[in-house]
């Protein structure tokens, strides 16, 4: 298949007319923007400002947590959910006589309450009568008192003096009440903020980070005692009686604890008849054992048989922001290929992570909006500061995340529709036919260290290249057909997209030419088997299932402890779980955690400007013109006509006869992998390797079955 670049004529129209923006007063107003943009982004940067910010979120979060407990204490004391909440602890806990004496207590709550509504009841219905009374009682009272007055100073008019005053303190009263109603009024709602707020201060109700330094809850230390009675708490009979009988209570199944960046780092040697499996499944519970969320905890596998080994967070320490990226903030960084490493952010530790992504293929899934495409343009932006590499772009979902790289990248194809997921094919194609163009001429070189940095460097024809595909899900998954029948998704044989990313896993890092691909939601329909694990990078942001995680990892790195499943959704956004080569592990770890930076789109203008100064100037295609896809098979089968068999040197002149330009750099390598691709191979005749005409009719046949079951 031959593939040319071209501009369409709306590229032209674009790069030779003014943009509407054009003009005096629009100039003007873009350079204000931007003016007010800087301003906006040094003052974020400012620590003053982020002070003022931590005590608005901080105040802000004592007076809505105050609320919050004020209230759940005025639902507690009026229903019975403080009791039903200390029976489902207790059932969980195994402690079957503490449920029984708190639902004892319940039922006293609930018997004592209903008394007394039928008290209130009684009350009101007798309200009335006791009110005559009273009020009856209290005139006949100061009637009395004024009768006795009047008697002791000898003037009758003292007989009304008791109720005349009673009527002054109720009239003072209510003029009292009238001057103080107003302002308490006014007063009552900032009366009840401060309330709230002092509750919510005094149970520290602000986010770990806002809260000051001095006031922040760690959660409590983490020491050997802590540890094994988390261990001896979580339910598993053999380890606790285990414990329970060592002579140092457990001590010695522990390591020396060490401090690990935002956290401490320890391994636990499990006694006999505890599986690490068994540990595993009791994440959460160890992580409450141990004050910890379930997110603050990791459990991994080393080397040493019957141990895990832990990961505990700092309590909060993994919700605070870890900063921008170093491609932000330093002006002056390059990028290597062959040497480098792309900042992508850091491990749990907080120590930085860098990736080498030479001649690798990556692949990154996870759910949708949780940072898939920031990670992977990340990995992008740095390498596009070296510039001898190539990118050949396909953004499946067309929304602009990958605008930057215009004027960057030697083609961009934008849009989610098949038309666009046929141009990213016949892009990954351009890339197979490159791969091969290359093979050939590395073998004609006699070079024998494969592609080295000089001859990338030197030599155009050896440049890495780069294929990208975000959201390939939307690829795989295309159900439309090229003109020769093939559909362009799908993981069978007759897939143009799989086959030729296949291809490229198969043999394209060994001439620099590399895919990385993007996709959602991993399923052996939109992420075949066989593409997933041609990836020598595999990452994951969170995922719904174990065996989603499996999909996009391994199984190996997931029955080591990588959990990418564990994650929370939407509060751990760019957060990674990567496994594979080119990035750093300690010996025997399986996988690592990385919290990524997020380079906004804004913020990546700058990069791709300096990237684009760093080159000669690149004309982006958007769209290929691409000429009618060579059937290789039905060449083959033409140039051997019904012959019973044809020497493979013989085939592969005739086939260059036939067409030049396709089979210019084919050998006898490449002839064989057309038929293995089949189910079929050559064979050897008088010692001479044969294209046989039965194993090409069997071939024939078989890719005729399957286009017959693909429609």
């Amino acid at each position: 298949m031959a593939v040319h670049l071209i501009k369409t004529p709306q590229d032209t129209h674009e790069d030779t007319q003014d943009t509407p923006s054009s003009g005096p007063s629009s100039t003007h107003r873009e350079r204000r923007r931007a003016r007010y943009r800087r301003i906006a982004k040094a003052a974020l940067q400012d620590d003053r400002v982020r002070t003022a910010g931590r005590l608005t979120v901080r105040h802000a979060s004592y007076v809505a947590g105050g609320v919050r407990i004020i209230s759940r204490r005025a639902w507690d004391g009026r229903t019975a959910s403080r009791y039903e909440r200390m029976i489902r602890a207790a059932e969980a806990a195994g402690l079957m006589d503490e449920v029984k004496e708190w639902e004892q207590r319940a039922q006293a709550y609930r018997a004592a309450r209903h008394k007394r509504r039928l008290e209130l009841l009684q009350a009101m219905i007798h309200a009335p009568k006791a009110i005559a009374y009273a009020t009856g009682g209290a005139a006949g009272v100061l009637l009395l008192l004024g009768i006795m007055l009047a008697w002791g100073t000898g003037d009758v008019r003292d007989v009304v003096n008791p109720i005349e005053t009673v009527v002054d303190l109720v009239r003072w009263c209510a003029l009292i009440g009238g001057v103080v109603w107003g302002p308490l009024l006014l007063a009552a709602p900032w009366i009840g903020l401060a309330a709230a707020w002092t509750v919510g201060q005094h149970r520290h109700t602000a986010p770990q980070w806002a809260l000051p330094v001095q006031a922040r809850d760690l959660g409590g230390p983490i020491t050997p005692s802590s540890v094994v009675t988390a261990f001896r708490d979580l339910g598993i009979p053999a380890l606790r009686k285990a414990i329970e009988n060592m002579g140092d209570v457990g001590a010695a199944m522990l390591s020396p604890i060490k401090i690990a960046g935002c956290g401490v780092e320890l391994d636990v040697q499990l006694p006999s008849g505890v599986s690490t499996e068994e540990i595993q499944g009791k994440r959460r519970k160890l992580a409450e054992n141990l004050n910890r969320h379930e997110h603050e905890v990791f459990i991994t596998i080393p080397p040493a048989p019957r141990t895990v080994r832990l990961w505990i967070a700092d309590s909060g320490a993994l919700d605070e922001p870890i900063g921008p990226s170093p491609l932000v903030l330093d002006q002056e960084m390059t990028a290597d290929y062959y040497t480098g490493s792309a900042p992508w952010g850091q491990n749990l530790r907080g120590d930085a992570v860098g990736v080498s992504v030479k001649q690798r293929h990556i692949l990154l899934t996870g759910l949708s909006n949780q940072g898939k495409t920031a990670a992977l343009r990340a990995l992008a932006l740095w390498l596009a500061l070296d510039p001898t590499v190539d990118f050949y772009i396909a953004d499946l979902k067309g929304v602009g995340d990958w605008r930057g790289f215009d004027g960057l990248a030697q083609v961009l194809i934008q849009g989610p529709t098949d038309d666009h997921v046929a141009q990213a094919t016949d892009m990954v194609e351009w890339g197979v036919d490159e791969m091969q163009k290359r093979i050939a001429l590395l073998e004609a070189s006699g070079a024998t260290d494969g592609v080295t940095r000089e001859m990338a460097r030197t030599d155009p024809r050896f440049r890495p290249i780069v294929l990208i595909v975000d959201e390939a899900q939307v690829a795989y998954g295309c159900g439309a057909k090229s003109p020769d029948g093939r559909p362009y998704g799908g993981s069978k044989a007759t897939s143009r997209y799989f086959q030729a990313v296949k291809r490229i896993h198969d043999q394209g890092r060994a001439v620099n030419v590399t895919i990385w691909e993007g996709t959602q939601d991993p399923t052996d329909e939109n992420l075949p088997k066989r593409s997933r694990e041609g990836n020598h990078i595999r990452g994951s942001l969170v995922l719904g299932t174990e065996s989603q995680a499996k999909m996009a990892l391994g199984e190996a790195p997931v029955d080591a402890g990588a959990a990418p499943h564990k994650l929370r959704r939407g509060l751990d956004k760019g957060t990674l779980v990567v496994a594979g080569e080119g990035i750093p592990m300690e010996a025997g770890q399986a996988s690592v955690t990385v919290r990524t930076h997020f380079i906004s789109g804004e913020d990546a203008v700058p990069i791709t400007e300096r990237a684009k100064q760093l080159r000669d100037g690149v004309a982006t295609v958007h769209k290929l013109e691409v000429v009618q896809p060579v059937d290789h098979l039905a060449d083959l089968a033409a140039v051997v006509g019904r012959e019973k068999r044809v020497k493979t040197g013989e085939v592969l002149h005739r086939l260059k006869s036939r067409n030049h330009a396709v089979y210019e750099h084919w050998d006898g390598k490449r002839l064989r992998a057309l038929l293995v691709e089949h189910g079929e191979d050559t064979g050897l005749y008088d010692g001479y390797p044969v294209v046989k005409l039965e194993s090409l009719e069997k071939a024939l046949d078989r890719r005729a079955e399957e286009l017959a079951e693909a429609q």
